[in-house]
């Protein structure tokens, strides 16, 4: 069983999984390369002069591998509650996990197969997000969103940056504190 699932690898996915890797955790990134970074070209991204959207992922998914996440390239099903977490229907198999991020870009469909509750969207061309509370939580206890799908921007930086709010809030959660992640300049 995996500690954290994350469902989506576009920049709030990977960003999440790397987090979530790097803390020691058990960690699975389902990709079914849907991402619509996949067709962007990036020149506001801090701390890089400009990037193809699909060389941004492929860097994101590589750091989150360094540290141990397991990449499962496959389409998402369905998500079922089970004994101990989650059980995660895939094209290619099942997984479980304990707690399941949910980054899936503007697609909201396999949140709403779950149970989890959506609302309007606020951004253009975004109907519809999922109901997350600041922290990434949903109705569903164990299911956290990060990213486009919960209603942020759809700009990779911030996408990024939510995806690694909402992981370490799960980490916080599975540690029982707060949980820092902080590298200093190496000698």
């Amino acid at each position: 069983m995996y500690d954290i699932a994350i469902i989506g690898a576009g920049p709030a996915g990977g960003s999440a999984a790397l987090f979530a890797a790097k803390a020691g955790k058990k960690t699975l990134l389902l990709d079914s390369d849907q991402s619509m970074t996949k067709r962007a070209w990036i020149e506001n991204h801090y701390g890089l002069e400009e990037v193809s959207g699909p060389d941004l992922i492929e860097t994101g998914k590589q750091q989150a591998k360094k540290f141990g996440a397991e990449l499962v390239e496959s389409k998402t099903e369905n998500i079922e509650k089970s004994n101990e977490g989650f059980k995660i229907v895939t094209e290619n198999g099942d997984f479980e996990a304990k707690h399941i991020i949910l980054t899936t870009g503007v697609s909201v469909e396999l949140a709403d197969k779950a149970g989890v509750h959506t609302k309007p969207g606020t951004e253009p061309r975004i109907k519809t997000v999922i109901d997350a509370d600041p922290a990434g939580k949903t109705n569903i206890e164990g299911i956290w969103a990060a990213g486009t799908c919960a209603g942020v921007s759809v700009h990779t930086i911030i996408t990024a940056g939510d995806g690694a709010k909402v992981a370490i809030n799960v980490i916080s959660e599975l540690n029982g504190e707060r949980y820092v992640d902080h590298d200093v300049l190496k000698k």
